[in-house]
């Protein structure tokens, strides 16, 4: 019977998936970069490539600190946010609705980087793998910082501008139901008292 594996075991896996996520974003990001109209957003993405890039030097640092040799394995997970987001590129929006539509596949991939970074930080610290736990940690940081300026770009304006587009002025009825109003149930009469019999 073979040997259970341990929670060395499933940081090494978590390594390599995370590092092929890495990888298969360097390619991802150029495309969003090109797709975007706000010159800030195409700014925000071009950064983030280069931070990527390093993310895969330290995870390379990691590999070796562990002495374990640098591969990927493929990360489904990643792959279909990718899938998602070439999805939404071949959409005909307007150019702010496209814009807010990229920041939101980014940041789909940020909060998955997010949350594999935050697992591979806490289990190195609690297995002892000091030095790997702080250069896991500054790639976990980075994530952080991205998806805030993501955030900042698209509370900037671009949500706004792209629900304007959707929503014109003096579209006062665009927030409420289609179709027929019903019409308001006619109040009820009050019954008149019942008369008492007998004296006063």
């Amino acid at each position: 019977m073979a040997e259970a594996g341990t929670l060395h075991d499933a940081f090494i896996d978590e390594l390599h998936d995370t590092y092929d996520a890495e990888k298969q974003l360097t390619k991802a990001l150029p495309k969003l970069a090109k797709a975007a109209t706000s010159a800030d957003l195409r700014k925000a993405f071009e950064s983030h490539l280069q931070e990527t890039k390093g993310h895969i030097d330290r995870l390379e640092q990691v590999f070796g600190s562990l002495e374990e040799k640098v591969r990927g394995k493929h990360c489904d997970g990643i792959a279909g946010i990718i899938e998602e987001g070439k999805s939404i590129m071949e959409e005909d929006f307007d150019e702010t609705t496209m814009d807010a539509c990229l920041i939101a596949a980014g940041q789909r991939a940020e909060h998955y980087e997010m949350a594999a970074y935050g697992t591979l930080v806490a289990w190195a610290q609690a297995m002892g793998h000091n030095e790997a736990a702080s250069l896991l940690q500054q790639n976990l940081d980075e994530e952080k910082a991205a998806d805030k300026k993501l955030s900042a770009i698209a509370e900037g304006g671009i949500n706004q501008d792209a629900a304007d587009a959707a929503h014109p002025d003096g579209d006062e009825d665009a927030d409420k139901p289609r179709g027929r109003a019903m019409a308001a149930a006619p109040k009820r009469a009050r019954p008149a008292p019942a008369k008492r019999n007998g004296r006063r």
